[in-house]
């Protein structure tokens, strides 16, 4: 594993949703920064057993129609 992309939306009743593409990885908090956090949480929880190094890109485009 390379790579893990999250699919991050607003969550209706507040606050941000972050969910991984392709793995079993779902976390939620009420800002980007809060969010930030607890995917970098999520992951080293999932792959904890497992070492190496890795950088987390988070872009969130808000898409209003």
């Amino acid at each position: 594993m390379s790579e893990i992309v999250f699919l991050v939306e607003e969550d209706p009743e507040g606050g941000f949703t972050a969910r991984a593409l392709g793995e079993s990885i779902f976390t939620q908090a009420d800002d980007m920064k809060s969010l930030r956090e607890a995917v970098r949480d999520a992951v080293n929880c999932i792959f904890q057993m497992k070492k190496f190094a890795w950088c987390m890109i988070i872009n969130y485009i808000a898409l209003t129609l």
